[in-house]
This record gives structure tokens, sequence and C-alpha cells, in this order.
């Protein structure tokens, strides 16, 4: 079989096969494309870190809606009703409430023994975890399947939030989108976190509180570079989700009036009640788990125990509870506290039974969250704050439920060591502004007396690890250490067609040259293809060398991140070529200015993303 001519006869001009110039015209329309865009549009969309905020936000919110629906299903399946799950229970015959979590919990450890095997990495990192000590990288069939547990877990009584599921499958969701796209450790921790603050907007229809809870409690910081894709993925998650849940606030409420203003010093006295029992609840907590691990027993029976544990504490249904019982995370309790009057020894009974069931749910294994739980407690120890000054001072108008909220707040700002968080869901979740002043003073004291009691909160064993930090401290960062290695580039003599395909298949505005040795000769901006571009053919005697420009700024691999800085603030772009000394020039990577700026606002370590 005979070549093709490489010239037409006719014409002389070189012979291109019709498949070789639909591709030519392809790559020249698509560029095109990128560059009207690029000069019209905000940059390059790609590389913005609130386009991808927004798209986590939204996977975010589809995960959550999926898991909530899941949940109501097995609890309408299970209960055969459409009530809370607490008042549902009530109406079980006895041995159904008593039997009922243990088997659930036997069922959800179970599907967690089992699991370890059909997941590839046995574990999946909490996403504090991901983001404050590893690189980002959450495992997809262990996280299902710490989800799918959960799942059996509340719908069966358990006495646990459904928060904590619904935020690490909302950060997983953030991993696996930057681990597809390829983005660097630091790219890729900052995804998560949106995750999970799409997760907690979900959760409590609250978007400010999710982008502050991971920015207070996970991050540590407010800024700019963060907390804008935060509340970007809060915002698109949370819109997407009362699409489907609707916008209603979590808690409806009576309306409380203005807080008389000698009232303010009775609520911050609340809030140093709260500072005092929070570490004892947190005790409790750590208390409950250690008992069980020495029971040695296999995980099933562990939580089957727990379970039972639930199961017997919800036998016990005195008529002071109004129907409520400790099953569940106490929504329906808490939303009847706050629209009704109980009396003390309903008020009393039902916060220690809760927080022995909470103890027994968590200690066990069950997997969950204990944010909810926190609320509850909150709200009955302000009940019965309120409860007793309203004793103490018969004359005087007392609405134990407007103390009941700031008790919700400030017993959370206490447990997670999160004040501003805690006002904010607070204000969000009832939608109510005349408790804002005292509880931002409870919320503020309540803090101050936990942490002056321990430093520890509800999530320092997430943010600290089991070990040390694995990366090496900020001081002793260099520009190799955050750089991405072996980024795509041409030759010099690459011709003008090899150039346009590689920028037309890849996502970034500037291509690197570099010599037959590798030598970092200049760089090609997206923008020096356009006087090219107006043919529909691409030139034959352009090459790489003749539309670079030799004048980009470069970085070694040894200079530090304040040097980087120094040169960023010189040029426009995002990224900066990185050489391995200045004498012999060769081409060892990129270094992008987002990953500079996240890791010096965070200090998070620098390990490589799987």
């Amino acid at each position: 079989m005979n070549n093709p001519p490489s010239t037409d006869p006719k014409t002389g001009a070189e012979w291109v096969s019709p498949a070789r110039r639909l591709l030519r015209l392809t790559v020249v329309r698509l560029l095109r494309l990128r560059v009207w865009i690029t000069e019209r549009g905000p940059g390059d969309l790609w590389e913005s870190n609130y386009f991808w905020a927004a798209v986590t936000g939204l996977c975010g919110a589809i995960s959550s809606v999926l898991f909530r629906e899941a949940l109501r299903f097995l609890e309408r399946a299970l209960m055969h009703s459409d009530a809370s799950l607490e008042y549902a229970a009530a109406t079980l015959p006895w041995w159904e409430r008593l039997f009922l979590p243990a088997v659930g919990g036997t069922i959800a450890g179970s599907i967690l023994l089992l699991g370890k095997k059909w997941s590839e990495a046995g574990r999946s990192a909490d996403f504090m975890e991901a983001v404050v000590l590893g690189n980002g990288v959450i495992r997809m069939r262990a996280t299902l399947v710490k989800s799918i547990s959960s799942l059996v877990t509340i719908s069966s009584g358990g006495s646990i939030g459904r928060e904590g599921p619904m935020v690490q499958l909302a950060a997983m969701g953030g991993s696996l989108l930057g681990r597809a796209a390829k983005f660097s450790p630091a790219r890729l921790r900052l995804l998560v976190a949106c995750g999970a603050a799409a997760g907690i907007a979900c959760a409590y229809n609250a978007p400010l509180t999710g982008a502050f809870f991971v920015a207070e409690i996970v991050l540590g910081s407010i800024a700019m570079e963060s907390i804008g894709p935060l509340i970007v993925a809060s915002v698109i998650a949370t819109a997407t989700a009362s699409q489907f849940l609707g916008a209603q606030p979590v808690y409806r409420m009576p309306n409380f009036g203005v807080v008389p203003n000698w009232q303010l010093i009775a609520h911050a006295l609340l809030g140093v009640i709260a500072g005092l029992a929070a570490p004892l609840f947190l005790l409790l907590l750590r208390g409950g788990e250690t008992l069980f691990a020495r029971a040695r027993l296999p995980v099933p029976l562990k939580l089957g125990l727990g379970g039972l544990i639930v199961g017997s504490i919800s036998l016990w249904q005195p008529p002071d509870w109004k129907g409520g019982g400790v099953w569940g995370n106490g929504y329906g309790v808490v939303e009847s506290v706050l629209n009704s009057d109980w009396v003390c020894w309903g008020l009393l009974s039902i916060l220690l039974c809760k927080v022995l069931a909470t103890v027994a749910t968590t200690g066990s294994g069950g997997v969950g969250g204990v944010f909810t739980p926190t609320l509850f407690c909150g709200a009955m120890i302000g009940s019965l704050y309120g409860e007793a000054l309203r004793a103490v001072l018969p004359g005087v108008q007392i609405a134990p439920s407007s103390f009941a909220v700031v008790g919700m707040g400030c017993f959370l700002a206490a447990m997670t060591r999160a004040p501003i968080m805690s006002i904010l869901i607070m204000f969000e979740m009832t939608r109510d502004d005349a408790t804002i002043m005292p509880l931002m003073l409870a919320c503020v004291s309540s803090f101050y007396v936990a942490r002056g009691i321990s430093a520890k909160s509800v999530y320092s064993r997430q943010l600290n690890g089991p070990g040390e930090h694995s990366g090496p401290p900020i001081f002793l960062l260099h520009v190799r250490d955050l750089m991405k290695r072996d980024p795509i580039c041409v030759k010099g003599t690459s011709g003008f067609a090899a150039v346009a395909a590689t920028l037309a298949a890849n996502t970034f505005k500037h291509l690197y040259v570099v010599d037959g040795e590798r030598r970092f000769l200049g760089a090609i901006a997206l923008q020096d293809l356009k006087p090219f571009l107006h043919e529909t053919d691409l030139p034959q005697v352009v090459i790489a060398l003749d539309i670079m420009h030799d004048d980009v700024p470069v970085l070694t691999g040894d200079a530090s991140l304040k040097e980087s800085l120094e040169v960023f603030a010189r040029h426009d772009g995002e990224r900066l070529p990185v050489l391995d000394n200045q004498h012999d020039r060769h081409l060892i990577g990129s270094l992008a200015k987002t990953d500079v700026l996240l890791t010096l606002a965070h200090g998070a370590g620098v390990g490589e993303a799987g």
C-alpha cells in the first residue's frame, strides 16, 4: 500500500489528510474559545478555588440529602411512624424498645467488621485529620462503610447525631473531586474543608455556621484564602439542600421579646455553669470509650451492648418526659422544651438519661456525631437554670425556654472551644435575634471557664491525632516541599502545532519551554497564541522559541516560602517555574501561589496527595 504524497501535486503545498485537518481546526477553535474566556472571564476558572468550592458544595448537598432520605426511610420502616424517633419509640411495646437498639448496634458493628475486608484502607481518615494532619485524602470505601453503619445505629435508636456521617460524606466528595483534578495537597485539604463546611451547613440549614465551624475549629484561621471558598461551599450547599428539605429554621419557638438588661448577668452566669459542666460531659464520653475498650468484646457485640444499655434506659418513661425519650439525637425533645413548660424533675431525669445513653452509644463505637447531643444537653441545662430562677424570683417574668436557647449555645461553645461558631449556629437555627446579646455573653464566659479547666475540646483527638504532626514546621519548609514536580513542557524547537495542541489538551495558561537537557528557556502564555489563531490552519514555520518569553521570574527548589512570596509579588501569574539552581537551570517543578498562601495561613502538612 503506497503512502499518500507529502505535497499536493497541483499546488506544491504540504498535503494534509482530512482527519488531521479536522484535528487542527478543532485545536484552533478550542484555543480561540479559551483565549476569549480568559480575556473576558474572571481569570482561569479551572484554577479558581471558588469554582471548585461551589462544585464541592453542590456535591455535599446531594450526599447530605441522600443520607437524610435514607435515614428517614429506615426510621419509617422500623417505627411505622412519621414522628421523630424519640416520640415514635414511646409507642413501641417494651420488648421492642429494649432490644431494637441492641439488634441495630450488632448489625452496625457487623457492617464495620465486614467492611474492613472490603475497604482497601481499612479506615477512613476523619475529615479533621485529613485537613490538619493528613494530605487531604479520604478513602471512599471506608467512608461508605462507616456511613452505612451509622444509618443502622441512628435509625435503630442510637443516641447520636446524624451530622457526623453527613459531614464526612461531604468531605469525601471534596477529596474525590480534588484527587480527580490532581490538586496539590494544600488545595486538596481546602476542598475537604469546603466539603465539611457544606455538610455542616446542610445538617443545620446554617451556611454561616458551616463556614465558621471549619474556619474556627479545624483551620484555626479566618484567612481570606480559605474563608471565601468555605462560604461559597456553604451557601451553595444550603441553597441546594433547601430545594429538597425546605428552608425553615431547625427549631421552632415562640417570640421571647426583648431580654431585660438585668438578665444579661443571669445569662453570663449560665455560661459559667455550662463551662463547668462541659468538661464533665467530655470526661464521661472518654470514660465510656475506656470502659468499652477494657471489655475487649468483638465490635458487633460491643455495639450491641451499647444499644442494649440505650434500650434499657428507654424502658423508664416517666410522664414528665411528655412522650419524649433518649433515642436519636433528641431534636423532638429540645423543640418541646423550647415551646412548653417542663417540670424540673422531668428536665433533670431526661438530661441524666440522655447523657448515659450518649456515653453508651459513642463509647461502644457507634458512628455519628456528638454535636446535636451537645445541643440537647445545653438546652436541658439552660431550661433547668431558667426554672430555678423562676422559682427564686416568683414575681419576675422569666421564660425558661429563652435560657434553653442560650444554654444550647454556651454549652456548645464550652465543648467545642468555638464561641463565634456557637453564636452563629444558634442564630441561624432559631432566626431569633432577641437572645443574641445574652448568647454572646454566655458563650464567651463558658468558653473561658471551660478552657481554664481543660485545654482539650471534644475535637482535640481528631485535631491532634495519635502522634506528632507528620509535616515539618512552616519555617523549615522550602519551595521543593510544595512544588508540583515535572510540569508539562515543550522543547524550544517544537512546532506551533505541538505548542497549540499541548495548551489545548491541558487547563493551564502557561507552557514552559526547555532545551534537550530540560534546561529552562522561557514560557509561552495562552495569549501569545492569539495572533496566530486567525487562520484555520496552524503556522508551519513558527516554533516555540519564536513566541516564548525569556524574562519569566523563576524560583529555586531550596528557596524559602518567604522568598517565593516576594517573587510572586512581582508576578501576576498563579504559577512560577522551579529550577534546581540558577547555574544549571534544569526545570524540576512549578509552584502555585495558592499553595503557598494556604500553607502559610493554616500550617498544614505537605505530604503527597495519593
